[in-house]
């Protein structure tokens, strides 16, 4: 099983290519991919879709795992976000491929064992699980590798019922 995680965002958006093979989890691809605030919106946009396409054609996922969108106080922002997760869904579609939505909390809990772990509890336990050969700048990528690994822990328990 090969899944394509995303941590949805505008300015950095959070991309992981993660697979379980022979019950271990390895990770294929990670990147954070960057927007500039100055960019238009619509073209923002479209640089994510494309990069997403690109990364589905290269690495052929079964499946697509989302952050499920949780409201902020800025509500343009979340709306914005919103946008992005549409559009990552429209690419899914047109693969062909699965759609999973992962709470914050979910994605805790299956990679720390505690709903409210942080970001750092997150990273370390990230670099226990598997190996992360390179340096991660933006906590996006850790988030999307973490979808990801959560994505496949979930879907191996719902094999296994």
């Amino acid at each position: 099983m090969k899944v394509l995680a995303i941590d949805p965002g505008y300015g950095r958006c959070g991309v992981a290519v993660v697979e379980k093979e022979n019950g271990k989890e390895n990770l294929l691809y990670s990147a954070c991919i960057e927007t500039h605030a100055k960019t238009d919106f619509p073209e923002r946009l479209g640089m994510i879709v494309r990069k997403c396409e690109q990364i589905v054609k290269t690495y052929e996922p079964n499946s697509m795992a989302l952050e499920r969108l949780y409201f902020t106080s800025n509500h343009k922002t979340a709306m914005k976000v919103a946008e992005v997760r549409g559009a990552l869904i429209a690419v899914a579609a047109k693969f062909d491929i699965g759609i999973f939505e992962y709470t914050p909390s979910q994605v805790k809990s299956a990679v720390a064992g505690w709903g409210n772990a942080d970001k750092n509890q997150i990273a370390k336990m990230l670099h226990s699980l598997m190996k992360i050969k390179r340096s991660i700048k933006y906590d996006d990528e850790y988030d999307a590798i973490a979808i990801g690994v959560t994505h496949l822990a979930c879907s191996q328990n719902s094999e296994n019922s």
